[in-house]
Parts: structure tokens; C-alpha cells; sequence
């Protein structure tokens, strides 16, 4: 079913697959020759004749299984000349020892990103500076690096060699991303192959954590303990990590590609290249559903359910098959059209469906039943029981935001209690496994100072934001670091609410239109961009969605025509818009709901 990436498929390209040639341009028609000589044809109908119009030819899009092998575009043209995971090599014996003045751009900008590795912003320069034509300026000589942790899970000893890393070499940042990782900042090229030493000798990678090819596997912080999961997903999680990540075969994919599976409805299934999700079928038991295509970005599309029930046991080989069409079919001649989710919105599901079955897979799949949804999203925080008896504790950074010590602390206080797992999660939380009840308390009151709240404010637990214009390239505005100062604003300005709250309010914060805060999916959702400010300056602001959600009644937040707010201006707009949703909500209505049917003068 696989094959290499550095050879093309057997088959020939049909003549209806063959790159397009160039049309001859038409001559203007006073210049045209006139044969007089030539009789006409006479006319056969009496009716006015049908102009039918040239038949439009689509572009090639780059379709290896299409015979399309040739890069339309520089990334592609990386990919080809090396494959990205052979940088390792030269970050080791080469670029480490020249430091970064040495290292080529080539490797720079794009296959260091297979090994977990971006350039940050350069400090100094704010959104105005934001585009590629600014590139040489805004790349600092220091990088984030993405540890992945694959369903989120790590044991003290990799939790303890995270906090270490982070003290040692990136000046005591860490960050919990919504794809369950680790982000450090500050890291020099000279230490990746020490920091890479540490985190390999218990566990741990940087692998395909950034790229174009299969990315960190989203999985429940709850895995295999959940009272509420209708199945364990860990053992094809972890054989999905073993058999494919790392592999050549499937490193070079049209772009990034993003998996989750759970149990439960706990990882953002509907905005992921693949999913799959607990269910029962009712002839043959527990087992899970396929969903593709889902992603946010500029062009936002929600995942499609195949229609199929998959058992344990196949999911690696189902997973295989679905990254394997997009390989071989996913377009490759432009990056805003290199997802899943274009294939998908193309194709249609039903053809999707039959191209897995009948060419990758050999076989039909079981049609199986849709999960039922949920109504607001888990997050997992607080107190809940275990299936061994035990406790799970969930806390609750603001917007993911920890360091170094902090992980450090984490550890010798969970190490107290007797536990050895401790998980992130997709929405920036931490929950710690296996707590006894007679010391739950303790271990809530040992990581309160932390700022990891096991009964946060509604603000503190439902705001996430990305890393924002402090260190990313691509962003316009302050998020993260904005988040640290407005939670505590907006704990403070809408307490007098609290006890007419009974829903959730999300709130996200994304520095550009990139969406890796889901700003779409938020009942308030922010999109980082310039804004004036009423005098004619730029200044950072946010274009605004509201009432996105997932689960229940999914759907992108509304966008209100030329709405939008500065940076200052978010705990103002917060306060008024939350205070007309609880004058005007009905009982039981959630803020999406309510935000599709109010007047927009109360969104504004």
C-alpha cells in the first residue's frame, strides 16, 4: 500500500492528466486575413445560433498519483532535491558547531521545521513589520522548538526533563499548546543536539512535530482511566507513532497533517485531517468513526464522517491508508489549496470513501453509526473519578502559559501523592493522574500558587490564545502574553455575572489568520490583524467571530461587517457584549445560540 517518496507511481498519466500547453494568443481582428475566396457554410437551422463558450481546462495541481511528480513551487522543490528528516545530520555534525550564521536557508526555512524547529520574531518589531518581505529582519537567531507529546501523555522523568531543558536552554519558557505540546523559546542551534540527547533518553522526540507530514496524534489526557469513554484508543496511538512517524515514506505530504483519536468527544475532532471517535456499533460492539477533512486557517471546513466503523485493532492501518490518499492525490501546486480538506470538499465523501476502500485499503469498510454530541466541550478540569479508583485533577494555566520551574514544582508535588502520569490537553490544560482522595486537596492548594487553578474563574478556564506577535513571525498582535493581563481584568470586571453564568463562554485569541487559537470555533473568537485606530495610525487589533462552536450544533463564528476592536479595547468589548448576552438569553440558551439570532448593534 506504500510506497517511497522518492519514487513516482508506475502508472502514466492518462492525456486528461497531462499539464495543460500553452494556448496560442489570439490575433486581433483587424489583423486577421480575410479569404474571400473560401465559401461559407450555409446555415442548417433557422434558430439563433448557440454561443457554447471554450471549455474552461483546470490547472494541473500537482497530483502524484496523477503522474504529476514535477514541483509546481519552492517548498515542493525543497522536498524533492532533500528530504526534510536528513537535516538532523547536518543540525548535528554541521550547523551545530558553525551556529546559526551557518546554517543554510534552505534548511532554515523550511525542512528544520521536521525536526520541531521554527526561527522566532526578532524583538522590537510590531505588526507593521509583519510579511515576507520582511523576513531577513524579523528571524531571530534563536528558535521555538515543539516537543511532541503524543496523546498528550508523560510520566515524571519526561516532565522533569522538560522542566530542566527549559531552565537551561530557553530561558525558563514553556508553553502548552492546543495540539498537547511542549513550545519552548530562546533555543540556540548550538544546543538542539544535547536537548534532543536529553528528551530521547526518556521518550520523547521532536519528530515531524512541525512540516508537512503527520504531526502530533491528539488523544483523551484520560485515556484508558475515562468512566465516560467508550474505548481505549492507546494501543493505535502508540502503534501509529511506532510504525509511521519518522518514516520517509510518508514525509513528504502535500502540507501538515493532523490526527486525533479518543474514546470521547475530548480532541477537537472536527477540525482535524483525520479523526476517529468512540462509538458503538450496535452488531459489533465498541469501536471507532472515521471523520476527515476538518481544518481551520483562512478557508475553515468542519470534518466529514466516512459512514464507517473501524476497530481497534485496524486503525493503524486505516490512518495509514487515509494519509497515504492524501500522498498520493492531496494538490501540490499551491500551499493555500495543500490540505485534506480541498481533496475532500472536491471529491465528495462517497468518492473519498470508495478511492480508501478500493485502491489503498482492498477491501469495504463496515458502514457504522454517527457518535452522539456533546454539548459543551470537555476539558477536563477539576476533580473527576477513575476507573481504578483513583482521582484525575485538571488545572488550568491561562492560555497554556507555564515555564520551566513550574513543570519542575509540578513534578515533586505530583511525586508526593504517590502518581507518576501527568497529561496536557487540547485547550492549553494540565491534569495530573491517579491522585487519592485524601490528598486531592493538598495537591490542589501545592499548585495554586503555580497559577494552575483546579476551579478556575469561567475566564481562566474557557481562554485560549496562541504565541502571538512576542515571538511568532506571522502574527499581527499580542495574544498569549496579552491573555496573562486580560483574565485577571475580565475575573474582575464581569464577577458581579458569575452566578447567572450556568454556559460556558469561549473565548480565543489568534494573533493572524492562521487560526492556531480556532478563533472560528470561539463564542468569541479574535483574529489578529492591523486596525485602525481612528486617527489614522495602524494599530493591533482583531477582527471578531462570534458564536463558533463545536459538538452540539458545530459551526465558524459570525463575522460582523467592518467590526473590529484594538488590543486595548478586548476587556471593553468582553464586558459589553457577555453583559447583553445575559440581559437577552433565554433559559438554557447557549452564547452560539444566542449570537445568530441578536441584533448586531448588541454584537458590537
Amino acid at each position: 500500500m506504500t510506497s517511497s517518496t522518492d519514487a513516482g507511481p508506475t502508472d502514466q498519466p492518462t492525456p486528461e492528466s497531462q499539464p495543460e500547453r500553452r494556448a496560442r494568443p489570439e490575433r486581433p481582428a483587424s489583423e486577421r486575413r480575410v479569404r474571400p475566396d473560401r465559401p461559407r457554410p450555409e446555415a442548417t437551422t433557422t434558430g439563433p445560433r448557440v454561443r457554447t463558450g471554450k471549455p474552461v481546462r483546470r490547472k494541473a495541481e500537482g497530483q502524484w498519483a496523477l503522474g504529476y511528480r514535477e514541483p509546481l513551487n519552492p517548498n515542493e522543490q525543497s522536498k524533492k532535491d532533500d528530504n526534510p528528516l536528513n537535516v538532523r545530520a547536518r543540525i548535528e555534525n554541521i550547523y551545530a558547531k558553525t551556529g546559526f550564521d551557518g546554517i543554510d536557508k534552505g534548511d532554515l526555512r523550511g525542512r528544520f521545521r521536521w525536526w520541531g524547529l521554527y526561527t522566532q520574531r526578532e524583538q522590537g518589531y510590531d505588526g507593521t513589520w509583519t510579511g515576507d518581505e520582511n523576513i531577513d529582519l524579523l528571524e531571530a537567531k534563536y528558535f521555538m522548538m515543539r516537543i511532541r507529546c503524543d496523546g498528550g501523555a508523560l510520566n515524571l522523568a519526561q516532565l522533569r526533563t522538560l522542566g530542566g531543558i527549559s531552565t537551561e536552554f530557553a530561558r525558563d519558557t514553556a508553553d502548552l499548546s492546543d495540539r498537547e505540546n511542549v513550545q519552548y523559546h530562546w533555543i540556540e542551534v548550538e544546543n538542539v543536539p544535547e536537548i534532543w540527547k536529553r528528551i530521547e533518553a526518556v521518550g520523547l522526540k521532536t519528530t515531524e512535530a512541525c512540516g508537512d507530514c503527520p504531526r502530533v496524534v491528539l488523544g483523551s489526557p484520560l485515556a484508558g482511566e475515562s468512566l465516560n469513554e467508550v474505548i481505549d484508543p492507546t494501543p493505535a496511538i502508540e502503534e501509529i507513532v511506532r510504525r509511521y512517524i519518522g518514516k520517509k515514506e510518508y514525509s513528504n505530504l502535500p502540507r501538515k497533517f493532523k490526527t486525533a483519536i479518543s474514546g470521547q468527544q475530548d480532541v477537537v475532532h472536527e477540525i482535524n485531517d483525520v479523526a476517529f471517535v468512540g462509538v458503538v456499533h450496535p452488531e459489533h460492539g465498541p469501536g471507532l468513526d472515521l471523520w476527515v477533512g476538518g481544518g481551520l486557517s483562512t478557508n475553515p471546513m468542519l470534518a466529514k464522517r466516512v459512514g464507517v466503523w473501524v476497530p481497534l485493532d485496524e486503525v493503524p492501518d486505516v490512518w495509514e491508508a487515509v494519509v497515504s490518499v492524501f500522498r498520493d492525490y492531496g494538490y501540490r501546486r499551491l500551499r493555500t489549496k495543500a490540505r485534506l480538506k480541498f481533496l475532500i470538499k472536491d471529491w465528495g465523501i462517497e468518492k473519498f470513501r470508495q478511492v480508501l476502500e478500493d485502491e489503498y485499503l482492498k477491501r469495504k469498510l463496515i458502514d457504522g453509526p454517527a457518535p452522539e454530541q456533546p454539548t459543551k466541550p470537555i476539558d477536563h478540569v477539576g476533580v473527576q473519578r477513575l476507573r481504578n479508583g483513583l482521582n484525575a485533577v485538571g488545572f488550568s494555566p491561562i492560555a497554556g502559559r507555564v515555564s520551566g520551574t513550574v513543570l519542575t514544582k509540578v513534578a515533586d508535588a505530583v511525586e508526593r501523592i504517590g502518581s507518576d502520569r501527568v497529561r496536557f490537553t487540547p485547550y492549553q490544560k494540565l491534569i495530573v493522574l491517579d491522585v487519592p482522595d485524601d490528598k486531592v486537596d493538598a495537591l490542589i492548594d501545592e499548585l495554586e500558587p503555580l497559577g494552575l487553578q483546579a476551579q478556575p474563574s469561567l475566564w481562566r478556564r474557557n481562554l485560549m490564545a496562541c504565541t502571538g506577535i512576542e515571538f511568532c513571525k506571522l502574527s499581527f498582535a499580542e495574544t498569549r502574553k496579552r491573555s496573562q493581563a486580560l483574565v485577571p481584568e475580565l475575573e474582575e470586571r464581569l464577577a458581579d455575572l458569575n452566578a447567572q453564568l450556568d454556559v460556558p463562554i469561549t473565548i480565543n485569541i489568534n494573533g493572524c489568520p492562521n487560526s492556531c487559537a480556532r478563533s472560528q470555533i470561539a463564542d468569541i473568537g479574535f483574529k489578529g490583524q492591523l486596525v485602525d485606530d481612528g486617527t489614522g495610525n495602524q494599530v493591533e487589533g482583531f477582527q471578531v467571530h462570534l458564536g463558533g462552536s463545536l459538538g452540539f450544533d458545530s459551526a465558524f463564528g459570525r463575522k460582523l461587517r467592518q467590526h473590529k476592536v484594538t488590543t486595548g479595547e478586548l476587556g471593553d468589548y468582553i464586558d459589553r457584549v457577555v453583559r447583553n448576552f445575559v440581559k437577552q438569553r433565554s433559559d438554557g440558551e447557549r452564547f452560539a445560540q444566542w449570537a445568530v439570532r441578536a441584533d448586531e448593534a448588541d454584537l458590537r
